[in-house]
């Protein structure tokens, strides 16, 4: 089926994407998945990663999620996210600190008994996935 999807990226502060695409892929919590005009209907939960799609002229984009959830449509891809940004917005020093941050929670954590290791986990995954994205542009 030849034809493209209207692909819109939320946060609670903002719009992040809303622009026709030809295909999308995201990372669902049950792994990775994609969507084409036509697919069938369904509601996923998502885990931190990178949405990549490819808009109307045929162009490969990069996005950030974390948390979330994502709605298929048969002409429609809707994600409601915690966070999202695209790959040109990421702050790469920013992501930096952050990682050196959670890194050194981590390191801490076998010493101290206060350190919420699951925090600190997903705030080490959250950077390293924005660095990533950031160089995907």
């Amino acid at each position: 089926m030849a034809g493209n999807i209207h692909l819109e990226v939320v946060t609670p502060e903002k719009i992040v994407v809303s622009e026709e695409a030809q295909i999308v892929a995201s990372p669902g919590s049950q792994g990775e998945f994609g969507v084409l005009i036509g697919h069938t209907p369904f509601l996923t939960s998502l885990k931190t990663g990178t949405i990549r799609y490819t808009d109307a002229s045929g162009k490969e984009h990069f996005v950030f999620v974390s948390g979330g959830f994502a709605e298929a449509l048969p002409d429609k891809v809707t994600v409601l996210a915690e966070s999202a940004e695209v790959s040109t917005d990421i702050d790469i020093n920013r992501a930096k600190e952050a990682l050196a941050r959670a890194e050194k929670r981590l390191a801490e954590e076998r010493t101290r008994q206060d350190i919420d290791f699951a925090r600190a986990r997903a705030a080490l995954e959250r950077a390293t996935v924005r660095i990533r994205v950031s160089g995907l542009s």
